[in-house]
């Protein structure tokens, strides 16, 4: 597993940055698209919610069996990437504990019947990272549960014999370390906290959020439609209505109006009653654009009745997938914001690993394989350049961590002095059954 070398000393982690990179909560509920959502300890879940497979029918949760705990005496798994022969300008980084290579430890909840889907996902992906960008580093899978204080435990044993703590995944366990774990090695966590704001230092929140896609798609349709006025579309869901806010918040401090309609559904089918409201709606008073914060499935169905004429914006709950021949006439100019993975697959970042060897899988489970690739470069990033702000070209976005943070733009609550991950996904339209790249603007 050689990969390019890593140059920097990690003598100053001590503090560290942890990072949280999202694919969502990680529970029981699970009213997310994309996400792993769990208050508590509850049991968690990997949900496709509005996603659908090629077939277009809402994609089923495909839980992989979680594999057998290791013996308590058994050392956890260890993939150690050798140590070419370097010149010492090009040297791998030192490890925090004076010597030898630099240890990562990937906390996953393998032993979940639930989660453990999901992790496997998560460490697929990252392990296709480090084969290719991983030298001079050794990396243990430390399998838990999907308790938090599982986790938490398995945090600190790591804590103690690592430099870099990649994990945990499950949400009550990101919460619970946020809350007052011990974050005592820069440690990139996989979900986001339940309770968004300030954190404990050393821990970075960054993640493939529908807020964060919300407010990137208003500021996309703000460039496009600089005086106009939108109509933004909700469901039932609980994820529905936050995606809306952050749109709706957005769009307002960019000087912009809109208003909502709630588009009634149950079991994925959308009422009668509310399309025709909804198309009674553009008929007398038309918007210049939509913003849809619905799943795939009902969006498929509003589209269908109301037409494509008027301009739609969506985050990833409303991408389709892609299938050879597969054109959806109702999607037809669709504007989704959604991870390079899926819409930009001839990216240069993206092109150079390897995809799934479950070709089938749902794009939920691609999103977190995803997710494994960027984590184990922003860790690498760590140890390359503790402290410091660097820059990743990463397959769920262009991924940056700053010395100073702006707190308006990124949430005051987080302190205009900390550090922290941003994340700027891709935006394609999506024509004729596949996506057209759309430039980033400023």
């Amino acid at each position: 597993m050689l990969i390019n070398s890593l140059k920097a000393s990690l003598q100053a982690l001590g503090a560290g940055l942890g990072l949280v990179l999202l694919v969502g909560c990680s529970t029981v509920s699970l009213d997310e698209p994309q996400r792993l959502c769990a208050p508590g300890s509850a049991n968690t879940s990997a949900s496709t919610g509005g996603y659908a497979c090629p077939d277009h029918a809402p994609a089923p949760v495909r839980e992989r069996a979680a594999p057998a705990p290791a013996p308590e005496t058994a050392p956890v798994q260890t993939m150690p990437v050798p140590l070419p022969g370097q010149e010492s300008a090009n040297a791998p980084p030192v490890s925090a504990r004076g010597a030898g290579p630099v240890r990562i430890a990937l906390l996953l909840p393998m032993k979940s019947p639930s989660l453990g889907g999901a992790a496997e996902s998560v460490r697929a992906g990252f392990m296709a990272s480090v084969e290719r960008d991983g030298a001079g580093v050794e990396v243990e899978l430390v399998p838990t549960g999907e308790s938090a204080d599982d986790a938490l435990a398995a945090y600190s044993k790591a804590a103690a014999s690592h430099d870099v703590i990649v994990g945990p995944l499950a949400r009550p366990a990101v919460s619970a370390l946020a809350a007052g774990g011990p974050v005592s090695r820069p440690t990139v966590a996989l979900n986001h906290p339940e309770q968004r704001g300030a954190l404990p230092p050393g821990m970075l929140v960054a993640g493939l959020s529908i807020e964060d896609e919300a407010r990137q798609a208003a500021e996309w349709a703000a460039r496009e439609h600089p005086h106009g006025r939108v109509l933004i579309l909700t469901a039932n869901a609980a994820w529905s209505q936050r995606a809306a806010a952050a749109f709706e918040a957005r769009w307002s401090e960019l000087g912009h109006t809109g208003q909502r309609f709630e588009v009634r559904s149950a079991a994925g089918r959308v009422e009668p009653s509310a399309i025709a409201e909804l198309k009674t709606r553009l008929d007398i008073d038309p918007p210049e654009l939509l913003f849809a914060a619905l799943d795939v499935v009902e969006l498929r169905q509003v589209r269908a009745e109301t037409g494509t004429a008027i301009p739609c914006y969506a985050g990833s709950a409303g991408n389709p997938g892609r299938a050879p021949g597969m054109s959806l006439a109702e999607l037809d100019g669709l504007r989704l914001v959604d991870v390079p993975w899926l819409v930009r697959p001839d990216n240069r970042a993206v092109m150079v690993y390897p995809r799934p060897a479950d070709t089938d899988q749902s794009l939920t489970m691609n999103r977190l394989y995803a997710l494994g690739i960027d984590a184990f470069l922003v860790a690498r990033e760590l140890a390359l350049h503790p402290g410091a702000p660097f820059r990743i070209d990463g397959v769920t976005g262009e991924l940056a961590v700053d010395s100073t943070v702006d707190g308006a733009a990124n949430g005051a609550a987080n302190g205009a002095d900390k550090p922290r991950l941003q994340r700027r996904e891709a935006m394609a339209v999506y024509h004729d059954g596949v996506f057209e790249p759309v430039e980033q603007g400023p």
